[in-house]
């Protein structure tokens, strides 16, 4: 029996051989063929381009006309490629094209459509070049697995970009940060048309390189010479993209790797800057919560732990003794220790509202308040009255909250920061939990919910240790409330957090994490 298997094995050995040497013949003539034959490869391609471009005039995915693109610009022509899906056999050319781009000297493990339209592209070339395609979210949903990157992976794989046009190139990029975020490597792209008005360029600073079907001068040149438009409109679109470009994308700025002192001089609004300097100067980026309802308990803590933080967070409206008195003494011992003051208000009522609860009243909040906290939910009613309420104050915008079962959403946050970016000179920066909320150096992520060893009380509260606080999220300034407040020595609590705070900080923009 063992001698019968043996030759069987045999057998099968050499069979395979037999078949591997077919093979690999078969693989060197096929290439001589091809070899032979590169100029009608070549002629075949180009025929099949201008094909795909009179068969997307035909189905009206190419519009003349008067159109704004995503990045504002005005345009005489857009290409509306969202059509296809509805087009079986122009999905087809398409994927059958760009496939050649693929293999090109590209190497990759993954393939990324960018959302939407160049999704079900990147869904075709995946099953013909057999490699895992990823799917990034444009919104990440709330529950679940709460990823913005779906599909099997691993950290140092490398992913290809696929989308349909290019104009900035800044849809490509929110897809390159966060496949990069999630440790993918990303250099590449292809895509069906480059219109030539700066989205290759900006890609390329950015280290993606992009590979196009159609630039936009070849897809006219393809019409023009099948009739389709007449020379006038060519010399009207040429003249079009060759003034007007899209702005130019800087390769971003890490603002978690920055030191304050650089991040003060990126800054917009003048309570950021000096918070920034505050920071580097005293060396902590610790802010006291002042939870008490005494203005004594208030001023003596302030007294006693007044050196060992940057920012102070109050809430009038608890406080049973409140006077003028009061904020006078605090400001003269903010001014005495050079720490500012946050009224964390949390307006949320349309702007005229907002605007007499911060002006008027008992509290008299822009008297003595630095910056003051708010939600985004009003609308832009409420940032216009804080920003006409008077100079040299800021906000905290609330994107995230630390409480557990909370309502606020990515979309909501995504609209937070949207509608911040119009107010730069008032927004100080956000109350959140992620250093992805937003991406500008100059402004502060402030990041409540914060003790020694990480835990939760009886009504939700989440609270995390400095070093997730710091150095995984990016938080900047660092909110303790009941870890001093309540500590039998508040002043040595308080230089336990500001050294420990401050060494997580130093650890993070050294890189060393």
């Amino acid at each position: 029996m063992q001698t019968r298997t043996i030759i069987i094995k045999n057998d099968v050995r050499k069979i395979k051989n037999k078949f591997d040497a077919f093979t690999r013949i078969h693989y060197q003539q096929r290439f001589a063929n091809e070899h032979v034959n590169v100029n009608e490869i070549k002629m075949t391609y180009e025929k099949n381009l201008v094909q795909l471009a009179l068969k997307l005039f035909a189905i009206n995915a190419v519009k003349f006309g008067d159109f704004t693109t995503k990045i504002g610009l005005k345009t005489p022509v857009y290409f509306d490629l969202r059509v296809i899906v509805s087009y079986p056999d122009v999905m087809e050319m398409i994927s059958n094209l760009l496939l050649k781009l693929t293999m090109e000297n590209l190497k990759y493990d993954h393939i990324c459509g960018v959302p939407y339209t160049a999704l079900p592209i990147a869904t075709l070339l995946s099953v013909q070049t057999k490699k895992s395609m990823l799917m990034r979210r444009k919104e990440v949903k709330a529950y679940g697995t709460k990823k913005s990157i779906e599909g099997y992976y691993k950290a140092g794989q490398v992913c290809l970009i696929v989308e349909d046009v290019v104009t900035s190139g800044s849809s490509v990029l929110e897809t390159v940060k966060d496949l990069r975020n999630e440790g993918l490597v990303v250099t590449d792209a292809v895509i069906i048309l480059d219109r030539e008005q700066g989205g290759s360029r900006n890609c390329e600073k950015n280290n993606v390189q992009v590979k196009s079907l159609y630039t936009i001068s070849t897809f006219i040149d393809i019409l023009e010479k099948n009739g389709k438009i007449n020379q006038e409109m060519v010399d009207n679109l040429q003249k079009y993209f060759q003034e007007i470009q899209a702005p130019v994308i800087e390769k971003p700025l890490k603002r978690v790797v920055l030191p304050y002192e650089q991040r003060a001089e990126l800054a917009k609004n003048a309570v950021a800057k000096q918070l920034f300097n505050i920071m580097a100067t005293k060396k902590t980026n610790l802010c006291l919560s002042v939870d008490l309802t005494s203005t004594t308990q208030i001023l003596d803590l302030l007294e006693k732990v007044g050196e060992h933080i940057c920012l102070v967070k109050t809430h009038a409206d608890i406080i049973e003794d409140f006077s003028n008195d009061f904020t006078t003494r605090m400001k003269q011992l903010s001014n005495r220790f050079n720490f500012l003051i946050l009224e964390d208000r949390k307006y949320a009522d349309i702007g005229h509202i907002v605007s007499l609860q911060y002006l008027k009243g008992v509290h008299r909040i822009s008297q003595w308040a630095d910056c003051v906290t708010a939600h985004s939910l009003p609308g832009e009613g409420i940032l216009k009255a804080l920003f006409a309420s008077g100079d040299n104050h800021g906000v905290f915008l609330l994107a995230e909250m630390s409480s557990e079962g909370n309502l606020i959403t990515p979309e909501y946050k995504l609209s937070t920061v949207t509608m911040a970016s119009k107010y730069p000179e008032l927004i100080t920066g956000y109350v959140c939990q992620n250093k992805d909320t937003f991406t500008d150096p100059g402004l502060i992520q402030l990041t409540p919910g914060v003790q020694l060893e990480s835990s939760r009380d009886d009504f939700g509260q989440v609270y995390n240790t400095p070093e997730k606080v710091i150095i995984e999220n990016g938080g900047d300034v660092i909110v303790v409330g009941r870890g001093i407040v309540a500590a039998k020595s508040p002043e040595t609590q308080a230089v336990l957090y500001k050294d420990t705070l401050w060494k997580c900080y130093t650890k993070r923009i050294s890189g060393n994490n």
